[in-house]
């Protein structure tokens, strides 16, 4: 991977506390554009926190946060997006009541300039739906476009999040324990998808996930936060061989 000059994300010296606890205190990370980070960390450790300043639904009480060398830190969740910042949840934000193809549509006909209601229904064949279709074939939900999101498995789920993400043309992606929920029988399946869109798109991807084992086979380096700032940030190899983390674990009871 050839080293950018400008990092697709970079947090400084990231800080939060809420009334006196302190959540986030010092956290440094730069990723590289293209790359594929891992976050881990014991329960607690501030990961989703993290997750949430980055994205802005939180705000630091001190430090930056830059996408592709922008301040995006008083940025709105809104605006981040629009930026090419995405999200996924520990818990599903689909529409329920929608079908697939209607779920992806809604993100489309944002990224194409359109209203956000998934009231508004296009044409049949419109470039909104087209793209809806694309993406659902890559995630391997292209023969259920028209399936209610709700009565899909909480893996086939999964795929359906990472298919909206791809339609918002999202570069920078932040995907929060995507294996939460996930049957054993369909963990593999969605390794892969998350494997090959990330390959396919080259878009910079940060994964909290507790599935360790799934983790190390995907990405290139690890992050591993520990009461609220990172303790190590390196090679899968050598952050699984540092005394440092092997005690965080140890000594934690997640």
């Amino acid at each position: 991977m050839t080293k950018s000059a400008t990092p697709a994300l970079q947090v400084k010296d990231l800080g939060l506390r809420i009334g006196g606890a302190t959540i986030l205190e010092q956290v440094d990370l730069e990723i590289e554009k293209g790359a594929f980070i891992g976050v881990i960390g014991p329960n607690g450790a501030g990961k989703t926190t993290l997750f949430n300043v980055v994205s802005g639904i939180s705000r630091p009480t001190s430090g930056t946060v830059h996408l592709d060398g922008r301040d995006i830190t008083g940025m709105s969740v809104h605006r981040r997006a629009r930026a090419g910042l995405g999200r996924t949840f520990q818990t599903s934000s689909l529409f329920p009541q929608l079908t697939l193809r209607e779920n992806v549509r809604i993100a489309s006909q944002v990224a194409l300039g359109g209203s956000l209601s998934p009231w508004r229904f296009p044409r049949p064949g419109d470039a909104a739906t087209r793209a809806a279709e694309e993406h659902l074939a890559e995630v391997g939900l292209g023969d259920r476009l028209d399936l209610l999101a709700g009565g899909l498995s909480h893996g086939d789920k999964r795929k359906l999040e990472i298919a909206v993400l791809r339609a918002t043309d999202a570069h920078v992606v932040l995907l929060d324990e995507p294996m939460a929920g996930v049957g054993s029988g369909d963990v593999g399946a969605l390794s892969e998808t998350i494997r090959e869109v990330h390959r396919e798109q080259g878009s910079t991807v940060l994964m909290v996930e507790h599935h360790m084992e799934v983790l190390l086979g995907l990405v290139d380096k690890v992050a591993v936060m520990y009461f609220g700032t990172i303790i190590a940030f390196d090679t899968p190899e050598a952050v699984m061989a540092d005394a440092r983390v092997q005690s965080a674990y140890l000594g934690s009871t997640a």
